[in-house]
């Protein structure tokens, strides 16, 4: 069993945390752009202490979902 647990956890992929300038150059856009989508609630992040941290997995998935804009925006 202790076996079975190791191989698992061997195989699962750890994602690293990016920052704010890491995740504006992933989306080619400016750091001012993330910051308004962070303000507006539009963009999923996290916090650690005063930094914003984001998994470009998550990220990727909320562009692919269509919701990088409010409904009300056009």
């Amino acid at each position: 069993m202790e076996e079975d647990m190791s191989r698992e956890y061997e195989s699962m992929e750890i994602e690293k945390w990016v920052n704010l300038e890491d995740i504006a150059d992933h989306l080619s856009v400016s750091s001012d752009t993330v910051r308004n989508w962070i303000k507006s609630g539009k963009i999923p992040f996290y916090r650690a202490g005063k930094r914003y941290k984001f998994r470009i997995s998550e990220v990727d998935e909320w562009l692919k979902s269509g919701k990088m804009y409010d409904e009300n925006e056009g």
